[in-house]
Parts: C-alpha cells; sequence; structure tokens
C-alpha cells in the first residue's frame, strides 16, 4: 500500500476515576507491522520519545504514548498519586484504547523508568490480558535504589499517612539523563517536566517495586530490558536481579557500559534502536 503521508494525533484519554490523560500518536500512512506503546518516566511526558518515533515511523510502526497523571499535560497533581493502582489502571485503560484503534495488529508496550515499574507491574497483575501483548521493553527500569537521598526517602515514609500530598523535590541534576550536552539543555528549559514526587507516591512506589521483585518468576511475556551502566538515576543492579529472576526463556538483556538514563536520547542511542529493532522483527508473529 502507497503511503498517505504520516499523521501526528494528540487526543485526551478518561483514565482511572476519571482523571483526562494526554496521549500522542504516530502514523505512517500504511498498513503498520506492529504497535509501539510508550511508557514515560516520572516527570517526563511524551514528547521525550521523539528520537524513537523517528526511527521507528519510517520501518512501519505506529505509535502511541501517553502522560502519566501529574506529569506532562495530563490532569492530577505533580508527582503525586493515592494509590499505585491509579498507574496501573491508567495504563490498562491506555493499552485497551489503543489496541481497540489498532485492532488485529500486534503491540509491544515499552516503558521507560517509572513508566518501566507500571509496565512490569500491569504484566504481572493482569497476565491473562497481557498476552495481548507481543512482548514488552523496559528502558533503565527503577526497580530499587533512586538517586534521592535516604532523608527525603524517610520524610516520605513518616508524612505518607498524615499528609501524603507533601511533596519535594528529587534534587536529580539533570546531566545525568543523558550523555548528549543539546538534550540536555533543551530538557533544562522543558516547561513539561518537573521533578516532584509526594510522600505517598513515595511509598506508593517502594511497595510496588518490592513486590515485583518477589513476583519476578511469575513473568510471563518475550521480555527486553535496556539497561546503561552509568545510570545515576537508577540502580543497573535492581534491573539485573529482576531479570535473574524471570524464570522464562524468553527474555533478553542489552547493556550500554557508559550509558545514562534517558538511553533513547543518549549518545548510545543509534544502538539502542539497532539492538530494540532487531529484537521486534523476532518477535513479530511469523
Amino acid at each position: 500500500m502507497q503511503s498517505v503521508g504520516i499523521q501526528h494525533r494528540e487526543e485526551w484519554l478518561e483514565g482511572f476515576q476519571g482523571l483526562k490523560l494526554f496521549c500522542q500518536s504516530w502514523h505512517s500512512g500504511v498498513l503498520p507491522c506492529a504497535v509501539l506503546l510508550l511508557v514515560p518516566g516520572l516527570g517526563g511526558h511524551s514528547g521525550l520519545f521523539s528520537n524513537l518515533v523517528q526511527h521507528f515511523l519510517p520501518l512501519g510502526y505506529n505509535l502511541y504514548a501517553y502522560d502519566l497523571r501529574g506529569n506532562g499535560r495530563s490532569q492530577g497533581r505533580r508527582g503525586h498519586i493515592h494509590r499505585w493502582a491509579e498507574f496501573r489502571e491508567d495504563l490498562r485503560r491506555f493499552l485497551h484504547w489503543v489496541q481497540d484503534q489498532e485492532p488485529g495488529y500486534p503491540c509491544f508496550l515499552l516503558g521507560h523508568s517509572l513508566g518501566s515499574v507500571i509496565t512490569l507491574d500491569y504484566g504481572l497483575h493482569y497476565p491473562a490480558e497481557a498476552q495481548r501483548l507481543q512482548g514488552v521493553i523496559a528502558i533503565a527500569p527503577a526497580l530499587g535504589q533512586v538517586g534521592v537521598s535516604s532523608i527525603k526517602i524517610a520524610l516520605g515514609r513518616l508524612l505518607s499517612r498524615i499528609w501524603p500530598q507533601f511533596s519535594l523535590p528529587t534534587s536529580w541534576d539533570r546531566s545525568t539523563a543523558s550523555r548528549d550536552s543539546a538534550f540536555v539543555a533543551a530538557a533544562t528549559q522543558d516547561p513539561l517536566r518537573h521533578s516532584w514526587v509526594s510522600a505517598r507516591l513515595s511509598t506508593e512506589y517502594f511497595a510496588t517495586v518490592d513486590w515485583i521483585q518477589a513476583h519476578a518468576a511469575d513473568w510471563s511475556l518475550p521480555l527486553l530490558i535496556l539497561q546503561g551502566e552509568g545510570d545515576r538515576v537508577v540502580s543497573p543492579e535492581s534491573s539485573r536481579t529482576f531479570f535473574q529472576h524471570v524464570t522464562l526463556p524468553d527474555k533478553e538483556w542489552q547493556s550500554y557500559p557508559e550509558g545514562y538514563h534517558e538511553l533513547h536520547n543518549d549518545l548510545c542511542a543509534a544502538a539502542l534502536f539497532a539492538n530494540l529493532e532487531s529484537w521486534l522483527t523476532r518477535h513479530l508473529p511469523s
């Protein structure tokens, strides 16, 4: 089929309990070989996947992304949730919506950082439903120790019950996101990014990570983890621990020796996209 032109759409999706989520999608104008569903990390937004979109759109993939509640252009208090199920059920609604838009096409779920935690949590809570996916990709999954001081973590646990909306900045240095100075400069000026984390989000996050690590052996979907060894935001060892406890044979680990946290916007992005493209091709239905 001949191309009818690339299309970019911006839409609003009703998330869990009626909260409005901002969504973007990119369509190649031809019948897609597959669909990539993208889930950004804390403080990020759907626009940060532009490099990935530019690489995979010409290859015949349609791509969809949304802003987490409390992030980007989606509704919600910045960096706050009441309970983790809000993230999980938002993703579930997003998945159902995309699969209704793209009936019959293979779908892959890709998360970055906190977005990876949300994708893994979804797959473990809804294993039968998740079988509609061809596989899951986790970029720099935040599955353990994060670059936040122990004092802030302790304070978050203390205040979670009595003042759950109390928020503090993570104090992450933007330069830890990428070795690409141009990207770091742009990210620093990005008005859609934020660095806030509430006390309740902190405690819900750590409880969810512990649960995911404890249930790693139950993982049942083809899995690709992409991890930068130079990551100073999340612990590479934590994602490696999860990977090692996954018993499913169809799992793969790709390591980038000096890669920073936002690998898809780092100097190793070209290598990452080549590895991801190869993995996706091998997991497309025959």
